[in-house]
């Protein structure tokens, strides 16, 4: 069965369903106990609360929900008390006609998020404006059914988020003993010898392929920043993932077990951020993106990977990185960082804790796919007015 569609601006009304209000623009701070939400506020357990009524339409509860418009465009939260800040939009509703859980699954779901990103305004720096979000189409049936499709998208999304717990908890664990082993590498509290990052590796600039030979589809893979997680590790970019198909110099064509690192921060927490190359013959070796090439007499190329991946290393990275909105750092600048290097033996052994933990997460990352895709597909039948 198809269910009516309606777009959210058209049932902006008290009886209807959905408000949207726009972020707060002054810059003057509210008075009276009040507190801006900000995205870090949805991203942990804070609670926050508010004492008057001079704001209302400003008001975030439990009961919202809340988009982003820019820094993650998109991305929705429940509501929590507060206020809105610059970069928020308060979807508001009718409880009597419209289920939050329903609304937040489907205002979340892969379908609905492709289709907004396909209209956000900007270059590098994404961002939603208010009739975007107004304009958006979402089928709206009975509450009841509202509550019945809620409930079983919620148990297929409790199920992915576990698994995704599971795989989050592995790489809590490496970075656990990678500081156990090691200290940390920029304070140096074991006293291991100090040798600046030049010392041990070299840095190489990738190529300015050319964009009119980009595709959605091909043979070689050419990666961005965007393939790099903030964590470090590879990520398959999907339907955003760019080809190559123009004449390819063979000195960058990446190998199996190539260590990269970006350079651009394209998105907040990637600058410095590593990735070791999956698959060889297959991904192409960008610009902003830095090649190590290490002296294996010294370096493990694993450690090294982890080794960009700490907290202090990035912060240095970042910390001497020029450009205000977008940072960019330079082989010059991250071979000049000092570092204390243990030795090479004691590398190897954690680059086998790794490999070992590798071999189970392949399993974990096949098994959660397979969740993501039951839960992407129950949700675009849900689109459909067929769950």
């Amino acid at each position: 069965m198809s269910w009516p569609v309606v777009k959210l601006g058209d049932i902006c009304n008290t009886t209807q369903g959905v408000q949207i209000t726009k972020a707060n623009t002054s810059d003057t701070a509210y008075e009276g106990g009040y507190r801006y939400l900000y995205i870090a506020d949805f991203l942990s357990d804070k609670k926050q609360s508010f004492v008057d009524d001079n704001y209302d339409h400003k008001k975030v509860t439990s009961n919202d929900l809340v988009m982003a418009n820019t820094g993650s465009p998109g991305r929705v939260f429940k509501g929590k008390d507060g206020i809105l800040s610059n970069n928020l939009f308060k979807i508001s509703f009718d409880q009597k006609e419209v289920d939050r859980n329903y609304l937040y699954i489907l205002l979340s779901s892969e379908i609905f998020q492709k289709n907004l990103q396909r209209q956000m305004k900007g270059g590098i720096q994404k961002h939603l404006g208010h009739q975007t979000i107004a304009r958006q189409e979402i089928p709206l049936p009975p509450l009841a059914e509202q509550k019945r499709i809620a409930a079983i998208l919620d148990k297929a999304d409790q199920l992915r988020q576990k698994r995704q717990q599971t795989i989050n908890l592995a790489d809590e664990f490496l970075r656990s003993v990678f500081l156990e082993m090691f200290g940390d590498p920029v304070t140096n509290p074991k006293g291991w010898e100090f040798k600046s990052v030049g010392d041990v590796l070299r840095i190489k600039h990738g190529y300015a392929f050319k964009s009119e030979f980009f595709k959605s589809a091909g043979d070689h893979v050419l990666l961005t920043p965007g393939n790099f997680f903030e964590k470090g590790g590879y990520r398959d970019r999907g339907d955003k993932q760019k080809y190559y198909v123009g004449e390819i110099p063979r000195e960058y064509i990446l190998k199996e077990g190539d260590l990269l690192v970006a350079m651009t921060e394209q998105a907040a927490g990637l600058l410095g951020s590593s990735i070791l190359v999956p698959t060889g013959n297959r991904f192409l070796h960008n610009q902003r993106l830095g090649l190590i090439e290490n002296d294996s007499s010294l370096t493990d190329r694993i450690f090294l990977a982890h080794l960009f991946n700490q907290q202090s290393v990035r912060g240095v990275i970042h910390d001497k990185a020029t450009g205000i909105k977008v940072r960019h750092t330079s082989p010059t600048k991250i071979e000049a960082i000092e570092i204390g290097l243990p030795p090479l033996a004691l590398q190897e052994q954690f680059a086998q804790v790794v490999r070992h933990i590798d071999a189970t997460q392949g399993k974990r990352f096949a098994v959660f796919k397979e969740m993501a895709t039951l839960f992407n597909s129950l949700s675009q039948k849900a689109f459909a007015g067929q769950l």
